[in-house]
């Protein structure tokens, strides 16, 4: 669907009649949809200046800033501002992904450095005030009908410190760049055919994180329209309980009355499986709501036979809920859910469903190559994909509140959650953030935990613990069906590791059987574990290039290797499982290089395209141990090296393996469970192939091949058929190959995107962790022989062509269809 096309969600007649409102309503509200939603992906951009009011279109220009209701100092928050000069974009946005690099000008200053690498080095922040203010504009249609109507807008998340107004009126603030809130907006917008602006002002001057954050409107918004009785935004919670015969279901739905006279509502609640069909139904419940007021209708039925979710069966549910008045339904909202039964136990770990299920996580922030924070939804969709095909059945949001169109990916998909507020801390504000991701993120299936916090300086005191305690107790009040953790680096069993229900290990999961031994009692998994650092289609390190090989080896001091944690969570039912940091490299936090040109990590099981390094294949071997395989590394191009040693390693689960070069055994090993094997080989050019063994016959094979010169490139997409919503999005990857079509490792050709057909590319990458070429681009020299390109649909159907050029090489060609939304 068109994202900014409005969303019916419900239709009626007649919507509110005078006891609602108390008043007779127009005859057009009556005729207008129950609710809308409305997505708001259009808007128009331009950067302001944190220091320098003039550039910041009059902003904080004098102490009359906030004099006057609807007369913001700001021009640019005004209806009537001319903004045909702002550059049109599609939120999500980022904006900071689009600035260049920038090094401190005084590298001997080592805390400015620090701060710098940790964002990646984008010129923004402290020191460049002239990228660190952005406006957003975008026009609403409101009409006549809408007087009698309430109206509000979602906002998801914006990075930071976000002021919106409406025709000039200040209508919200949120300092969190991460947590959602609600702006309402009907008290000043414009019925009478005048012009009806949202403008949004994010300052992203000071940062919250110690990694990339991005800059802007970088999640979705939202424009919601209900009649006056109607449920407000997070108003409905759905909880389960599996029991004997069935599973329970109950349902808090609350009501809230916009209009001036008391209201005799009837809430009517249908439960619907997946195909849309009713399986069940509550009472109908009347009730009496004052003007006003918001009140709680609560009831409860019994779903026989449910189909539980889980990973592999992601089943969901929908409770389909109308408020009527007078007989008229006066709102109608669905909430999506899923049965299951979630317990952590301290001695069998993880239990899903009554089942034991080991947590084979990885730990991520929301950042990607070409857009930045500024993910789409078919991007979220692919992420999640990628760490499912290696066996991942959980993911950490890491360190905050991830967005809500993820988590709906995750309840389809079948990815676990666990959901980490952003501070640790009671302060009204920092409480008010964890409260609103609890009351949207309750709902869903997928997450399994709240997170309270992560490595913070107090986890091991008195102060860290009460702290913990009066956060926790609010977690019980909004949601008593889930578990609280924190993940800590120390002090397990003190502090906050004697408050939180289970406790994650940061890393020492070699000190994980010693405190189960002193604390039997207490639930424990790997909240951090792994952090290979890597360099994807690297074999040799290079400290001076800020390389460093792809073999399972090199870690930080304070981390271990993928095999050295897996052994450990693997073989001990008590752990629950872990959490790898990360499933993909993100920008900022470069380790183990944190100078200058390094501006991403290299923690990633996957590059920062979502190319996979090696270990990917070590954690698929012994994560998806129902599917034979093995993986070959190095590759096998290493042109004058011939006669010289090459260290080869296979990842894989069969139960033998054999080494073949040119056709000739080098030998055949038995795979030890969880590990790896290693053969040292003289190179000669050829064929270098692994063959996996089940039972004495081959089930799995994989195969590395000396190529030529680079000749060509090769195209591929996720998927071939696309919406023409404006918003879905392609995922191509570019390869260079040799005449033959063998990848060529290390093919750095400079490769150029273009698009025929209603579509453009949004966004390019490599992989590359030292690469200073910019996101927002058309061309991208490909690392060690891979290249990405984000291609994104207009709101015209028809097909698309991208091709892929590079000079002396044979250019590729690759056919989309972006059908009607």
């Amino acid at each position: 669907m068109h994202p900014s096309r409005r969303v019916v969600l419900g239709s009626g007649a007649a919507l509110m009649g005078a006891a609602a409102l108390g008043g007779p309503a127009e005859a057009a509200a009556a005729e207008a949809p129950v609710r809308s939603v409305e997505r708001l992906a259009d808007w128009r951009f331009h950067l302001g200046h944190a220091a320098d009011p003039e550039r910041d279109f009059g902003w904080g220009r004098h102490q009359r800033t906030f004099a006057k209701a609807g007369a913001a100092t700001a021009d640019a928050a005004q209806p009537a501002y001319d903004d045909r000069h702002w550059r049109q974009v599609v939120v999500p946005h980022d904006w900071a992904v689009e600035l260049p690099f920038a090094r401190p000008a005084l590298p001997a200053l080592k805390d400015m450095e620090d701060m710098a690498a940790a964002h990646g080095f984008k010129a923004i922040g402290r020191g460049f005030p002239e990228n660190s203010v952005g406006w957003y504009r975008c026009p609403i249609a409101v009409t006549a009908a809408d007087r009698d109507r309430v109206l509000w807008l979602e906002f998801d998340g914006v990075f930071r410190a976000a002021t919106v107004f409406i025709n000039g009126y200040v209508v919200a603030t949120s300092e969190s760049g991460y947590a959602p809130f609600r702006a309402e907006i009907g008290d000043f917008l414009d019925y009478d055919g005048g012009p009806n602006v949202v403008v949004v002002r994010a300052d992203a001057s000071l940062g919250e994180g110690w990694f990339y954050e991005g800059a802007g409107i970088y999640r979705h918004v939202d424009l919601v329209r209900a009649s006056g009785v109607h449920v407000p935004q997070w108003g409905e919670v759905v909880r389960s309980d599996v029991e004997e015969g069935g599973a329970r279901v109950r349902v808090t739905t609350e009501v809230r009355n916009a209009g001036t006279a008391a209201a005799q509502v009837m809430v009517r609640r249908r439960v619907l499986d997946g195909e849309g069909r009713e399986v069940t139904a509550l009472p109908d419940q009347p009730v009496s709501v004052a003007p006003g007021a918001t009140i709680e209708a609560a009831g409860e039925t019994l779903l026989r036979a449910p189909a539980l979710w889980a990973p592999d069966t992601p089943n969901l549910y929908r409770v389909a809920t109308e408020l009527l008045v007078g007989g008229a339904v006066t709102d109608q909202v669905e909430t999506r859910f899923g049965v299951r039964a979630i317990r952590f136990d301290a001695a069998r770990g993880f239990l899903l469903n009554g089942r034991s299920v080991k947590l084979l996580g990885t730990c991520n922030h929301q950042d990607h190559a070409g857009v930045g924070t500024g993910i789409p939804d078919a991007l979220h969709a692919w992420r999640i994909d990628q760490l499912k095909e290696m066996g991942s059945n959980a993911w950490r949001s890491a360190h905050n509140p991830p967005a809500a169109a993820f988590l709906d990916l995750c309840d389809a998909k079948g990815m676990m959650v666990i959901c980490e507020t952003r501070r640790n801390s009671t302060d009204p504000v920092a409480t008010n953030e964890l409260e609103r991701m609890i009351r949207r993120d309750r709902n869903h299936p997928s997450v399994i935990l709240w997170s309270l916090g992560n490595e913070e300086p107090h986890q091991g005191t008195e102060r860290g613990a009460r702290i913990t305690r009066a956060l926790q107790a609010r977690v019980r009040e909004l949601d008593p069906t889930r578990a609280t953790t924190f993940a800590l680096d120390n002090s397990w069993d003190k502090g906050v590791g004697r408050v939180v229900d289970v406790v994650g290990f940061n890393y020492r999961t070699d000190q994980i059987e010693a405190f189960h031994t002193t604390h039997p009692e207490v639930p424990v998994y790997g909240s951090e574990t792994g952090s290979t650092v890597s360099t994807r289609g690297a074999y040799a390190t290079d400290t001076a290039a800020h390389v460093v090989r792809a073999y399972d080896t090199e870690h930080p001091w304070w981390a271990s290797t993928a095999e050295a944690w897996w052994t450990i969570a693997a073989e001990r039912s008590y752990i629950a499982g872990g959490f790898i940091w990360t499933g993909f490299d993100y920008r900022g936090e470069p380790t183990p290089y944190p100078e200058f040109p390094s501006i991403s990590s290299y923690f990633g099981v996957l590059d920062t395209c979502g190319f996979p390094k090696d270990n990917y294949h070590y954690y698929r071997a012994w994560w998806r141990p129902d599917v034979p395989q093995v993986h070959l590394l190095p590759h096998w191009t290493w042109l004058g090296r011939e006669g010289e040693p090459v260290e080869v390693w296979v990842h894989g689960n069969c139960a033998e393996v054999e080494l073949l070069l040119n056709g000739r055994s080098l030998g055949r090993k038995p795979m030890p469970r969880n590990r790896h094997l290693a053969w040292s080989v003289p190179y000669a050019p050829g064929r270098l192939e692994a063959r996996g063994y089940d039972n004495g016959r081959v089930t799995a094979r994989d195969l590395r091949e000396t190529a030529g010169a680079a000749a060509a490139l090769r195209l591929s997409s996720d998927r071939r058929m696309l919406r023409a919503s404006g918003g879905d999005v392609a995922i191509l990857r570019a390869e260079v190959v040799d005449a033959r079509g063998r990848p060529v490792p290390d093919g750095a050709d400079l490769i150029r995107f273009s698009v025929s057909g209603p579509a453009d590319v949004i966004g390019v990458g490599n992989g590359d962790p030292t690469s200073l070429e910019p996101d927002h681009a058309r061309e991208r020299r490909a690392f060690h022989g891979l290249a990405q390109a984000l291609v994104r649909t207009r709101r015209r159907a028809g097909p698309i062509t991208v091709s892929a050029e590079a000079p002396d090489l044979t250019s590729a060609q690759m056919r989309l269809i972006s059908a009607p939304d």
